[in-house]
């Protein structure tokens, strides 16, 4: 049975690294803030001083942080897994970071004998703990075969969608999506609100035909009652359109709901917002139309 190691015990990955300690699988781990290993290590797993030593306590090392500079870091700095891999290490990156990043850092691993797959995720908090996560995979095929079994422990739908760097710019049209999604339903509800109807009901109607989506139905309640509880932050979700808005002028796209989603959220960031669910894009709607927001 491979060694697996996880690097970073956030919101999402102290989650994923439960349903691996949980596998029975031999699980080392490392976090930037001490102190949120505590459960994983009651669980089984070890905790380790520094990633480079987890890399080399490790056949395979994942690991979800926040954002490019993370990503780096943890790989590359002092102390980073470059400093204990072995040839033969496989790490599976399951942050959302920039494409063109990600297939440069797997250039520097390959120098190394460590080959790396990008597996961002899908599916938020809630994702995490039931390990239901949607996850997008970019990668050679052998090293794809070789991670799917982790994945599969974390996760429900897993995709192989190309080459190293596929999976980021699949979350990236991932990100694009969910950004139309949370405000079409921010603005059905709204209106529906202003127009005097029963929202509750008017959603259980919908979710019966085509204006169905999971955000109708796990988020237009939160909306409604104007409370945005985490689920997945509106600071993250920023970023990714900060990445996903990237890809679109590398590809000559213009995004137009895209970069008005972006908009909206950079106000919610610097009104205090950041760390609200998503769903919060509904605060600019609903004080548009007079509501309180």
């Amino acid at each position: 049975m491979e060694r697996i190691g996880f690097l970073g015990l956030g919101t999402m990955g102290a989650a994923m690294a439960g349903h691996l300690v949980e596998s029975g699988r031999p699980v080392s781990v490392w976090n930037r803030t001490p102190g949120r290993a505590a459960g994983l290590i009651a669980g089984g797993a070890v905790e380790l001083d520094s990633p480079a030593a987890v890399a080399a306590a490790s056949d395979i090392v994942v690991q979800c942080v926040s954002d490019t500079p993370d990503v780096e870091a943890i790989l590359f700095g002092p102390g980073g897994v470059a400093e204990g891999a072995k040839p033969g290490l496989l790490v599976i990156d399951c942050s959302t970071i920039a494409p063109g990043a990600t297939r440069d850092m797997a250039a520097r691993l390959e120098t190394q004998g460590v080959e790396l797959v990008d597996a961002p995720v899908s599916g938020g908090s809630e994702g995490a703990q039931k390990a239901t996560l949607t996850i997008f995979v970019g990668g050679s095929d052998e090293a794809f075969g070789r991670a799917r079994p982790i994945l599969e422990v974390m996760g429900k739908t897993i995709t192989h969608v190309g080459p190293i760097g596929s999976g980021q710019a699949v979350k990236a049209v991932n990100q694009v999506i969910l950004a139309g999604t949370y405000l079409g339903v921010a603005e059905g509800v709204v209106l529906a609100i202003k127009a005097g109807l029963d929202v509750e009901q008017v959603v259980a109607a919908l979710g019966g035909g085509a204006a169905q989506s999971w955000v109708l139905a796990n988020r237009s309640g939160r909306m409604l009652a104007n409370d945005y509880p985490l689920g997945f932050k509106v600071a993250l979700h920023l970023k990714d359109l900060g990445i996903a808005l990237g890809l679109a002028a590398e590809s000559g796209v213009e995004l137009p709901v895209a970069e008005l989603c972006a908009e909206i959220e950079r106000g919610l960031v610097e009104a205090g917002h950041a760390d609200d669910d998503i769903s919060a894009v509904a605060r600019r709607i609903r004080a548009l139309a007079e509501l309180p927001s």
